[in-house]
């Protein structure tokens, strides 16, 4: 889960400079795309590491058919690590996403207000592939941030396992809703199609 949210924040912060420099990109040289991939597997594996070494723990989630961090225990460490956890690989990969899908739009929108036509359909596609990327996201995962935040900081017993699994099923699931969107919302990869 946590390598899908970065990935979505780094491919998102990739297209907008792709999309705002001014030189033609090289399609040939890897090492941005490269690095981008070895970037956001190892902040991934930084925190998905801590629970193993004793920062909080991992154990059965919802009615035990899934393994997550351990959304119940109450214990300081467990919530320090739940906090960090929603700060770090949640709101800041959203907040990276909606700056760089923000500039991007007003990047297009400067240009095409200089070349009124065809720069307005450009724009409206991308303003279209940023509001559903932005609401999947939010839909997938803010369910399971909220029940993981209730069942560490609500009351004992108010997240039952039953209640548990669609936030889990649908946070887990999106890793397949975005290379849909990017298929059939970026123009370039549908034409090829």
């Amino acid at each position: 889960g946590i390598i899908s949210l970065i990935s979505l924040a780094v491919l998102s912060y990739e297209r907008y400079c792709t999309m705002t420099r001014t030189a033609e990109a090289d399609t040939t040289n890897y090492r941005k795309t490269w690095t981008g991939i070895i970037l956001s597997w190892t902040y991934s594996l930084l925190w998905t590491v801590p629970p193993l070494f004793g920062w909080s723990s991992y154990g059965p989630e919802g009615p035990g058919i899934t393994c997550s961090v351990n959304w119940h225990s109450r214990d300081a460490n467990n919530a320090s690590y739940i906090i960090c956890l929603f700060i770090f690989c949640l709101v800041i990969p959203f907040a990276i996403i909606v700056y760089s899908y923000g500039k991007l739009l007003c990047a297009v929108r400067q240009v095409s207000s200089i070349h009124r036509g065809p720069g307005r359909s450009r724009e409206q596609r991308i303003l279209v592939m940023v509001v559903v990327m932005v609401v999947c996201f939010l839909l997938c995962w803010l369910p399971y941030a909220a029940v993981a935040l209730t069942a560490t900081f609500g009351q004992p017993g108010l997240i039952t396992p039953a209640a548990s699994i669609v936030p889990a099923i649908l946070a887990k699931s999106s890793t397949v809703y975005n290379p849909i969107i990017y298929i059939f919302l970026n123009k370039q990869v549908s034409e090829m199609l």
